[in-house]
């Protein structure tokens, strides 16, 4: 039987906490080998564009993908689905919009975790939609926050933002009129938009902050300038071969012999320490965040396992 999971279900059971141990482990795992991911691959047809995210996690006895398809004018529906690597069977099918936003925010948690200053309280957020809730839900769970500044190109959507989260985190997160407001004097800013051309000005940022850079998942948009880039002494990505596909922040840079796709240094080898993730407390970090199969799968795994223990979700007759 296929355990399969609606979005209601998926919701009941994952907390920010579990996405945030289980997208670190996820990887950590793949710095270390033990675990595979595929970067994303797009295929575009006129009505919409299917995305698909493939992985696999052989201590986990898991392996499977995430498919979103995107119609024109119509919205986008997102599953995951995953296999038994012993059985061979289909173990479960997830409704994973929620999960998505919630493993997205998670690594950028786990990026404030291993980049950012112990001491950071002060987060500006840029953007101010569906998947800055998990951004900044995720910062607060690894930092002491106390203040948030919010910047949208829609005032009444950063209002909104603010007065659902200030009471959710128990913080004040209040909107501000300018993004340069939001930027000076944060310790940690998390990007998060679909801007195609930058929001962040590298000569708002100061010594010490670290960068979520969350949003752009395409080479043709970019939410950072060059000079923003340049002045961050530590880059990590995710990945690097999805970075090479969609970083549009670095590509630049890049195209300039400044990076090079293949040197860049990745989250999971911050977390194992094979590199750092920051040296000196004036340093600006940043973190690009493109999203992985392996972190949908991770934490779609712990979801079905504690959903079969719960008593969570339907089973389906199929593929026995």
């Amino acid at each position: 039987m296929v355990r399969y999971l609606k979005e209601s279900d998926v919701q009941q059971l994952l907390t920010m906490p579990l996405a945030l141990e289980r997208v670190e482990r996820a990887l950590q795992d793949r710095a270390l080998g033990r675990a595979v991911d595929v970067p994303r691959v797009r295929t575009r047809i006129p009505a919409g564009t299917l995305h698909v995210l493939e992985a696999a996690a052989p201590e986990l006895k898991l392996i499977g993908y995430k498919a979103y398809y995107s119609a024109r004018g119509k919205g986008t529906r997102f599953f995951v689905q995953m296999f038994d690597t012993e059985s061979g069977k289909l173990d479960a099918i997830l409704e994973a919009s929620y999960l998505g936003m919630v493993r997205t925010g998670a690594a950028s948690g786990v990026a404030t975790r291993h980049m950012a200053r112990g001491d950071a309280a002060v987060v500006g957020m840029i953007g101010a939609g569906k998947q800055a809730v998990g951004q900044l839900e995720a910062v607060c769970q690894v930092r002491t926050i106390r203040e948030v500044r919010v910047y949208s190109r829609t005032p009444e959507r950063a209002r909104k933002f603010c007065e659902a989260m200030s009471p959710r985190l128990g913080i004040s997160v209040r909107p501000v009129a300018t993004p340069v407001e939001t930027v000076r004097g944060a310790d940690i800013v998390n990007v998060i938009t679909n801007a195609a051309t930058p929001v962040l000005a590298g000569e708002w940022l100061q010594p010490g902050q670290h960068v979520n850079a969350a949003g752009s998942n395409a080479l043709t948009r970019r939410e950072l300038d060059e000079q923003a880039v340049r002045r961050c002494a530590r880059i990590a990505v995710d990945s690097r071969g999805t970075a090479r596909n969609e970083c549009g922040d670095l590509l630049p840079l890049v195209e300039q012999g400044w990076l090079d796709w293949d040197a860049l240094p990745e989250l999971g080898e911050v977390i194992v320490g094979r590199v750092p993730g920051r040296t000196a407390p004036d340093e600006i970090t940043l973190f690009e965040s493109h999203g992985m199969g392996i972190e949908d799968l991770y934490v779609a795994g712990r979801l079905v396992a504690l959903a079969r223990e719960r008593g969570v979700g339907i089973d389906l007759p199929i593929g026995d």
